[in-house]
């Protein structure tokens, strides 16, 4: 499994993240089986949120946890997503997280994200919420979650601690990002800029985009694989995966992986054997050819 220096900070990370979103609803047993088999494929990094599950899925996890394994893995957890609204308080900040390290079983966090923009956001606030949880040691690294460049410079702007992550849908059917900066100066509906150039400006600014649903078309619609709606692009994916001697599903990841943005992709899989197989994206290269035919084959069209 490649390795991804987040942000450019130092802190190495499997390129495949196991998102721990669905958990949930497994036994202990089950999640540790799930968590191994992921190590064993070479991921290391595995997301949560406060709010996944109820809370239920981080206690799981925890319950999950031993020392030794601690010792190998990277933790990330997000906070602000609140019944109607969101909260970007320090007084919520902070005992969201001391919530999340009491249910995960930990002394810390590898990396927090803020999960939602919050537009009564105070960033001095937030800024003195991540003082506190750096210096106490609970959280290594900060990062936020569907944000565009100005919500981000504004935080940053407050906080002495570099955002590393910017969390973000992207799949092969869901790619404003990329649209607008192929459409530029047309009329042509993806030169709509709807994120601020996000895209170009992580790159800029050394911030990791990690994609999530990366399978999902839509908001949460579901998956385009195998889905009659897109016949073109999963004849094309079809094709390739035969090709490459992967899965469609893996393809669809190694899509994603191939951007020199160097995006970390979040799978959110439960079953150990398709987790093992959209591990093997890790392996897959494509050329720009390949690349580009796949994104024209979810419907989008080159200027």
């Amino acid at each position: 499994m490649k390795q991804i220096n987040l942000g450019n900070s130092g802190l190495m990370a499997s390129e495949i993240v196991l998102g721990c979103m669905r958990i949930n609803k497994f036994s202990v047993d089950e999640v540790k089986d799930l968590i191994n088999t992921a190590v064993e494929c070479g991921i290391d990094f595995f997301d949560h949120a406060d709010i996944y599950g109820g809370g239920k899925s981080e206690e799981l996890f925890g319950d999950a946890l031993t020392p030794a394994l601690r010792d190998k893995i990277k933790i990330q957890t997000k906070c602000s997503i609140r019944k109607g609204f969101y909260d970007f308080s320090k007084e919520h900040i902070l005992s969201s997280v001391d919530a999340s390290l009491k249910r995960l079983k930990t002394d810390y966090v590898d990396t927090l994200l803020l999960h939602r923009p919050d537009t009564l956001m105070e960033p001095e606030e937030v800024a003195e919420a991540f003082n506190e949880l750096y210096k106490s040691g609970k959280v290594k690294s900060f990062g936020v979650s569907n944000h565009n460049p100005m919500q981000i410079e504004l935080l940053q702007k407050y906080t002495e601690h570099k955002l590393i992550i910017n969390q973000l849908q992207l799949s092969i059917t869901n790619t404003g990002m990329i649209d607008s900066g192929i459409n530029v100066n047309t009329k042509f509906p993806g030169a709509i800029d709807r994120d601020g150039s996000v895209l170009e400006y992580s790159r800029l600014k050394d911030i990791t985009i990690q994609a999530w649903s990366p399978f999902q078309y839509g908001f949460f619609e579901g998956v385009f694989l195998n889905n009659d709606k897109f016949p073109e692009l999963n004849k094309v994916l079809d094709r390739i995966s035969a090709e490459k001697n992967i899965s469609t599903s893996a393809l669809a990841v190694a899509w994603i992986l191939r951007h020199p943005a160097k995006i970390q992709t979040i799978v959110g899989t439960t079953n150990k054997d398709r987790l093992k197989d959209i591990c093997t994206a890790s392996d897959v290269s494509l050329t720009r050819e390949e690349w580009y035919e796949i994104y024209r084959a979810a419907g989008n069209e080159l200027p």
